[in-house]
């Protein structure tokens, strides 16, 4: 359910960085895939651990199609969490395209790790370690 929510495309382009653009149309549409993946097996699957923890609005900002949302999670012990969706809208929807959580973007995690695994060895190596292990290191 909450991939309903989550713009991929945009996420695996924007996780690949400067490097999207030469990858040829099929080779992006497998690494999309794999970044589906990745997404489902190490974050939108962790979403139901979250329970109990209370959900404070604290603000939006929209700039044309693009948006940020900010809210903040409270957890059962008082502490405050800081997250912010990064959303853009895709005809009448808004998906998000990134999530901050403590000010730690998900994408730019993501794209720092992809860099290095390319700029090391080889867009083809990255491919490959997510094929067979579904993660980065």
């Amino acid at each position: 359910m909450a991939l309903e929510a989550f713009d991929v495309a945009e996420a695996a382009r924007r996780a690949l960085g400067p490097h999207w653009p030469r990858r040829s149309a099929a080779e992006q549409e497998e690494f999309k895939g794999l970044f589906q993946t990745l997404l489902e097996r190490g974050y939108l699957s962790r979403i139901g651990e979250y329970g109990g923890e209370r959900v404070q609005y604290v603000g939006e900002r929209i700039e044309g199609d693009y948006a940020t949302v900010r809210a903040q999670i409270v957890t059962a012990k008082g502490t405050q969490v800081p997250v912010e969706a990064r959303v853009l809208r895709r005809g009448d929807r808004w998906l998000m395209y990134d999530v901050l959580i403590e000010n730690v973007s998900l994408v730019a995690s993501y794209r720092s790790q992809f860099d290095r695994v390319i700029r090391t060895s080889s867009f083809e190596e990255l491919v490959r370690r997510l094929k067979s292990r579904g993660v980065v290191e």
